[in-house]
Formats: C-alpha cells, structure tokens, sequence
C-alpha cells in the first residue's frame, strides 16, 4: 500500500511539473502553437513519457484548466463565503474571476483572439469550471442551478473574450442584466422585505 502511495504522488508531482512547463509554454507561444514535441523538450522528457501522462493536446489543456478552475475554486470559495447577499455574491464571484484570470499571464492567454475558441469549447465541456460557477449558485445538484451555471459560464467566458470598457462598466452589466436572471428568485425576494 505505501508503494503504491510513493508512486501515486510521484506521478502527480510529475504531473503537476508538465503542467507548469505547458503553462509557461502557452504564455510564450499561445495555447494553440504549443504541442506535444514542445512540453516534452521544455519538461525534459520523452514524449512517450509525456503521453504516459497526457494521451494528447486535448488532454493535457483540459487537464490544466481543471486545475486551474479549481485553484480559483478555493480561492473565491473563500472570498464569497463573506458575503450573505446571492445577489452580491454572484456579482463579486465573477468580477473576481475576471480580476484572476486577467492578472494570470497563463489564464489570461487562452482569451486572446487565436486561443478564444479553445478556452470556450474547454470550458463548456468542463464538469469543474460548472462547479466552480455553482458553487456560487446553490445546491450543485439541481437542474436549474447547473443550468444557470452554464449559462453563467458563458458570461465570464464572453467578457473575458470582449471586457467592458472597465471593471465598473462590467459590474453595472452584470448588476443589471446578470444576478436578477442567475438568482433564484426567492432569494431575490428575501432581500426585498
């Protein structure tokens, strides 16, 4: 049992490393240009060792964006528990999202024009990316909060792809048009009596 322990966490800490090296990879080059042949040279192994871990492009860029999601996941986690409004929380949650993704050269890479596409489709396929969005929203597990989480999604995907002109013309849009349509609304109601 401790053997396979041993191994379990050196394949994830190897793991981890190639995904590091990608990350600094789609910085300099772009998500779309960076290949397998690349990651393995800049992480210093084989590509059959490569794809021991990562069985292709597809599976290695969703595998670094779960990761990332969930990084943010508990980051933000933390940051909306302080906040008891639904309705604030969900603007905070994505204003803040944009803040993190924006500041990380990596992230913020997948939303230039080339790579746009890659993050969306990634995105909309990704279990973690809806869960990190529910989360904000309510019981994970029921069908209209998954299905406001999705289109949610979309939103943060959209502004990341086209930003406002700032960061308060963005949180008056989703003020406006965002939270009164992802808040359920008997929650909205609380609020109003």
């Amino acid at each position: 049992m401790a053997g396979r322990a041993l191994v379990r966490d050196y394949n994830e800490i190897v793991a981890e490393r190639i995904l590091d090296v990608a990350a600094r990879l789609f910085v300099e080059h772009g998500v779309a240009r960076v290949g397998m042949g690349e990651v393995a040279k800049a992480a210093g192994c084989s590509r059959a060792t490569l794809y021991r871990y990562f069985d292709g492009r597809e599976a290695l860029r969703i595998a670094y964006i779960h990761r990332e999601a969930r990084r943010i996941e508990r980051e933000l986690a933390a940051h909306a528990a302080t906040i008891r409004d639904p309705a604030d929380r969900v603007v905070e949650a994505v204003l803040e999202t944009l803040r993190r993704v924006r500041r990380d050269p990596a992230l913020a890479g997948w939303f230039a024009p080339d790579d746009v596409g890659i993050a969306s489709v990634l995105a909309q396929s990704s279990d973690v990316i809806e869960g990190m969005v529910a989360a904000f929203l309510g019981d994970r597990e029921a069908p209209e909060t998954i299905r406001r989480a999705r289109w949610l999604l979309r939103v943060v995907l959209s502004l990341l792809a086209m930003p406002g002109a700032d960061e308060r013309e963005e949180r008056v849009m989703i003020e406006e048009f965002v939270a009164p349509v992802v808040v359920p609304r008997r929650a909205t109601r609380r609020k109003d009596r």
